[in-house]
């Protein structure tokens, strides 16, 4: 179910919506979709700098690892 709101913007962007919009859409349907992407972008950014803190955190011990795998396959090279 949807909800009723008042939403007061600068006429130039009210301006740009009207024109993506179009005919065949709502100033309300392309608001909602615009909304929709901001905050799914958003969240990805999230996720993505979590896993690169994560990675970051565990670098030091895994290049170690690979360090001591290498050398084992390769020693004295």
């Amino acid at each position: 179910m949807k909800a009723k709101t008042s939403v007061t913007l600068s006429p130039d962007l009210l301006r740009q919506v009207d024109e993506f919009a179009g005919a065949r859409h709502s100033r309300s349907a392309v608001i909602e979709h615009v909304l929709r992407h901001f905050f799914r972008a958003r969240s990805r950014r999230k996720l993505h700098a979590r896993d690169l803190q994560r990675i970051n955190a565990a670098a030091e011990r895994l290049n170690e690892e690979v360090s001591d795998v290498l050398e084992y396959q390769a020693p004295g090279e």
